[in-house]
């Protein structure tokens, strides 16, 4: 008998000490879904800064697309002529080359956070020079400082991601920053084009301008309270490098990088603005059909940058870079035989594939400049790279003048030359992956 109640008392102990039925239902069905959460939350390096980052991005893109997209139709609207919507493009295509450098500087001189909260204070100023006087010079005046906000703002983004995760994660984190970014490129014009639709091109593209400065502001508050800076120590005991002199920070392995995507960007900037006349004028393609057409491009590089970029950070990246810029050098030449929708399609297809790499690209360009000074030298990389590119579109027309078949070849050649450079200098970092 004593053995027995010796015997239900560590029984019972032992039961008291189990979780309850309930306890245990409950664990068993919370523990694998906050394992599969925790599990793609680091898969794809979903860290607080960053996904302020991607909230800004979609917030302020939303923004910018829903807006810009119209201008060149509300400078016409308030009087303005074919010149100065063609000054309003290239306007566009210079502050983008010129802006970059800029950024670069502000962040590493004010960090990352300081430098988006400027950038963005600098594009609601913009937009509400064009809510509060409509009209076309104070459109040309505002632009210039929101027209540009991807590319002054890109360099502290990608100096973010290089500070908050880790270099077998970096390239995750861009191509997750560009996926997001095509959220407001594919949503941003369909609504700017309802309200055209319900309001008139005048009021409506106002009211865009109205949401953009609304989704600025929560935009703004959102990077103020979710973004932590991390204090990277290389760059904090090192002093600001003279802008002059901040050229030399393209090292000899990232100038060979730089080489090769200059003459690929001249393959892409060639036939660039030429793409639609093709379709439409020469081959009878509709406006709707070209509409699908960048559609399928667009589905095509959003499908491909997670698995690309996952297997990217787990090895060297020199071949992702070599792939994206095969796609680039094939797109032209596919152009020449394109005459019929499924021929485009098929050469979209293959303009969307471009993306492959180019997160990888970004990713490469942060590997390879110096610690102390990443933001800095994305800014340089990009000045030199656009500013020297900005001349393509000009040589593009006067080779289309020729014909489109000498305009799509140059082109092709200038991506294979790029390729076949980098395929044999460009050089490339070992990345050290952790399995996630």
């Amino acid at each position: 008998m004593a053995h027995l109640v010796g015997y239900n008392s560590h029984y019972n102990i032992w039961k008291e000490s189990l979780p309850s039925m309930d306890k245990q239902q409950k664990l068993t069905n919370q523990k694998p879904a906050e394992t599969l959460s925790r599990r793609v939350i680091n898969f794809l390096g979903l860290r607080r800064s960053i996904i302020a980052m991607l909230l800004m991005a979609i917030l302020v893109g939303m923004g910018e697309k829903m807006a810009e997209r119209f201008l060149p139709l509300y400078i016409m609207a308030l009087g303005g002529t074919i010149i100065v919507v063609g000054l309003l493009n290239g306007m566009d295509n210079l502050l983008s080359a010129l802006y970059s450098f800029p950024g670069g500087y502000l962040s590493e001189r004010l960090g990352y956070k300081k430098a988006l909260l400027v950038f963005n204070l600098i594009a609601l100023f913009g937009f509400s020079l064009v809510i509060l006087i409509p009209t076309w010079p104070a459109v040309i005046i505002g632009s210039i400082f929101f027209i540009s906000w991807t590319a002054i703002s890109l360099p502290a983004m990608m100096s973010l991601v290089s500070d908050v995760l880790p270099s077998s994660k970096r390239t995750m984190g861009v191509s997750v920053h560009s996926f997001v970014r095509r959220i407001p490129m594919a949503l941003g014009p369909v609504v700017g084009g309802t309200l055209i639709g319900i309001y008139g091109t005048q009021d409506g593209v106002r009211l865009a301008f109205v949401a953009a400065f609304i989704m600025g502001i929560v935009a703004l508050i959102v990077q103020q309270v979710l973004i932590k800076e991390v204090k990277n120590k290389a760059r904090s005991n090192t002093p600001l490098l003279n802008p002059f002199k901040s050229f030399n920070l393209v090292t000899p392995d990232l100038r060979r990088l730089l080489i090769s995507d200059i003459l690929v960007r001249f393959c892409e900037q060639i036939p660039y603005a030429f793409v639609v006349i093709w379709a439409v004028t020469n081959n009878g393609i509709t406006a709707l059909q070209f509409g699908l057409l960048t559609t399928i491009e667009m589905v095509t590089a959003m499908l491909i940058y997670i698995p690309v970029a996952y297997f990217a950070d787990r090895s060297t990246k020199k071949p992702f870079v070599l792939i994206t810029f095969g796609f680039f050098t094939l797109f032209p030449l596919i152009l020449i035989f394109s005459h019929s929708f499924p021929m485009l399609a098929l050469a979209f297809i293959i303009r969307g594939l471009k993306e492959f790499g180019e997160p990888t690209r970004k990713a490469l360009i942060m590997d390879l400049a110096p610690e102390d000074k990443k933001a800095l030298t994305f800014g340089v990389y990009y000045l030199i790279r656009d500013v020297i590119v900005s001349g393509a579109a000009f040589g593009g027309a006067f080779l289309w003048n020729v014909s489109p078949q000498v305009n799509f070849l140059t082109a092709f050649a200038f991506g294979l030359i790029g390729m076949v450079f980098f395929a044999i200098f460009g050089r490339d970092l070992k990345s050290t992956h952790s399995v996630v």
